[in-house]
């Protein structure tokens, strides 16, 4: 009995001396700058606002601001989040600069620490959307975007003991839907009218706003944006029904590995599958992408669901497909259980890997990559453009394909991914899905006029 006591408080002490700190990373609200990325590590630790800044027009640079929030979805300083505001206002304000602004929010046992993989994987992303802009502007004869990244922190790790860190897993999910139903929406409205307000000085700008969120990053970013997402949806479908494309939030909401239920999709779902056709000036609007061998989703989190529903009710769902004429018998259980990456009635495409890089791109080959993304993105686009049940679309080192029974041109994306592109539910920066991503991004975020989609494909030409 002794020894078992003596057992319990020695786990009982590792585990509180595996907490993880309880504060704000990201203290120093001055912006800082330098011209490599080393020495923007090294010397901006504590910056909110950070600047790598290109010592030449073909040289790749942004601009990276943190954002925090404590357990409870409050901001852990609104002066951090105006510092980071008002820089980028700063940078956007430039009557002729256009941006592609792209907000993060990472997920389980990550935060905005200096040394969090997360935040040096986003920096490399945000290296290579400012390369292939650069080389898309070099192709098609117009300034290249000013890359703009905010990365959205929270406590997505709390006990950093290995093993016991897994446990987690619960806690943070809950965590996570309280942070996302606080002032994440807030910050994730100002950086949108940002966007806006470039927009109506120039109707013609390019200035775009993407949101990414991973892991239970992607149940705060829907928990904060899901009901918004609705509402625009069905206002689009009842303003102009059939004749106009849908609107969603920014231009683009990508989540990654989510972990949150299939039934709190299921609003959007039904919403989406309604539709048999879409313009062809329709443009992705929400991309889920869950790796097939993500075991977090596909067995932690169902496992748990299963006791947590216990005591619900619930029934089954018949909704119509216009697509194939047919109705689809849905379970609200399984929706309520399985996460919704996994959940296969709401499905709309597979992943396949084509091509599969061992390792990560080296900052050294930025450049290449970005050359050929570049030539790529005008394919893309006009396979996206031309659409169908049960069609295939081209990206470097993989392959979407459309399920037969979702509509062309549906902007709502829910993806299977091979396992060789998404290895396990934090493998999310090797350079296949990275790739991926990128050209979603530069798709969605194109003007989606035809015109400026026919210059794109002679530019791939050259």
């Amino acid at each position: 009995m002794i020894q078992r006591r003596i057992a319990l408080l020695a786990l009982y002490g590792a585990v509180l001396a595996g907490c993880a700190p309880f504060t704000m990373y990201r203290t120093d609200p001055t912006t800082c700058s330098a011209s490599d990325a080393a020495t923007l590590d090294a010397k901006c630790e504590k910056s909110a606002v950070q600047v790598l800044e290109p010592i030449s027009a073909d040289k790749p640079g942004y601009v990276l601001g943190f954002i925090e929030f404590d357990d409870r979805g409050q901001l852990w300083s609104r002066d951090q989040m105006h510092a980071v505001l008002k820089s980028v206002d700063a940078e956007t304000s430039n009557g002729s600069t256009d941006f592609l602004m792209v907000a993060f929010v990472h997920g389980w046992k990550h935060n905005a620490g200096v040394t969090d993989t997360n935040v040096g994987n986003f920096r490399q992303a945000l290296m290579q959307l400012s390369a292939t802009e650069i080389e898309l502007s070099r192709k098609v004869g117009r300034p290249a975007r000013k890359i703009i990244g905010i990365y959205m922190g929270w406590r997505g790790a709390s006990i950093t003991v290995p093993v016991i860190e897994n446990l987690t897993f619960w806690d943070r999910k809950n965590t996570a839907h309280k942070v996302g139903h606080g002032q994440v929406t807030e910050v994730f409205d100002r950086l949108d009218l940002i966007r806006q307000r470039r927009i109506a000085r120039d109707p013609d700008s390019r200035s775009r706003l993407i949101v990414v969120g991973h892991s239970f990053g992607g149940a705060v970013v829907f928990s904060a944006l899901g009901q918004i997402l609705e509402s625009r949806f069905a206002h689009s479908v009842a303003t102009a029904p059939g004749g106009a494309p849908v609107a969603g939030f920014g231009n683009l909401v990508v989540l990654i590995n989510p972990a949150f239920e299939a039934g709190l999709y299921a609003p959007l779902s039904d919403l989406s599958t309604e539709q048999a056709s879409y313009v062809k000036s329709q443009l992705p609007v929400l991309a889920i992408l869950t790796s097939e061998a993500d075991a977090a989703t596909g067995v932690a989190f169902p496992i748990g669901r299963w006791f947590s529903t216990w005591f619900e009710k619930h029934r089954r769902v018949r909704r119509s497909d216009p697509v194939n004429d047919s109705i689809q018998d849905i379970s609200q259980h399984d929706a309520d259980v399985d996460a919704v990456g996994h959940f296969e009635p709401y499905r709309t495409h597979t992943l396949n890997a084509v091509q599969v890089a061992a390792a990560p791109t080296p900052t050294a080959d930025v450049a290449q990559s970005a050359h050929q993304n570049a030539k790529a993105v005008a394919t893309t686009s006009q396979q996206w453009e031309d659409d169908t049940p049960g069609s295939e679309i081209t990206f470097p080192g993989s392959v979407l394909k459309r399920t037969t029974d979702s509509a062309g041109r549906d902007p709502y994306l829910v993806v299977k991914v091979d396992k060789a592109l998404i290895a396990d539910h934090n493998d999310i920066w090797r350079p296949g899905i990275r790739d991926f991503i990128t050209h979603l991004i530069l798709i969605s975020s194109q003007s989606g006029s035809l015109t400026e989609r026919a210059e794109h494909r002679e530019a791939a030409k050259q």
